[in-house]
């Protein structure tokens, strides 16, 4: 179709389209995938085919974008719920226990390593400090194994307990541990000891009764 053959009535319908139609375009690549090109069969238009292909193209990208939101909605979910069992676990393996009043325990199971054994302190110590307590204990009868680096761990722990004005007793030491920390030639002499939590705790209660 040559335009000089139009007459005046069909440049300004086709003006008035192609305006329409920058319009639209301009609403789809803001992300507006609602919208739609005019198309009117029921006329002989040179633009009705373009404009209908068009508007399939926009249907598609519509649906592509709904999928991507729904997707990105549920690994969202899906990442929170993943965080608030991360958070379980670590108040699980971190349990603080308030034994009597301004004495906490720390009971320890399993293998200690740098980043839970910061994680434990940080708990402690704010739980120290939030709880304004006099001593704490921590039991390591589920520690099956001690090496160089896990008595470092521990005594690192009892020094910043100490240097927030609490005292701190390390109790549950095994004959296997005992012995391979004397084998080891580590040094314990910094902490306080007491066969068993029970022992620690009637310790401290007798001073905190006096």
């Amino acid at each position: 179709m040559n335009v000089d053959d139009l007459t005046t009535e069909q440049l300004d319908d086709l003006r008035e389209r192609v305006v329409d139609a920058l319009i639209t375009m301009s609403e789809f690549e803001i992300g507006d995938y609602s919208t739609q090109f005019k198309v009117d069969f029921r006329k002989r238009h040179v633009l009705n085919g373009v404009f209908a292909s068009m508007n399939e193209m926009i249907a598609a990208f519509g649906a592509e974008q709904e999928q991507s939101s729904a997707f990105r909605a549920e690994l969202e979910r899906k990442l929170l719920i993943v965080e608030k069992q991360r958070a379980a676990i670590r108040e699980l393996s971190t349990p603080i226990i308030e034994l009597w009043e301004g004495v906490l325990c720390l009971p320890v199971v399993g293998i200690m390593d740098t980043a839970r054994s910061t994680e434990m302190t940080n708990s402690l110590l704010q739980a120290i400090v939030e709880k304004k307590t006099r001593y704490t204990i921590i039991d390591i009868t589920g520690i099956e194994v001690m090496d160089t680096r896990t008595v470092d761990h521990f005594m690192r722990m009892a020094k910043s307990i100490r240097l927030l004005g609490a005292e701190c007793a390390l109790t549950g030491i095994s004959p296997h541990i005992a012995q391979t920390v004397v084998h080891m030639g580590l040094e314990l002499d910094d902490v306080v000891t007491h066969r068993s939590l029970r022992d620690a705790l009637a310790y401290y209660v007798s001073r905190i009764r006096t």
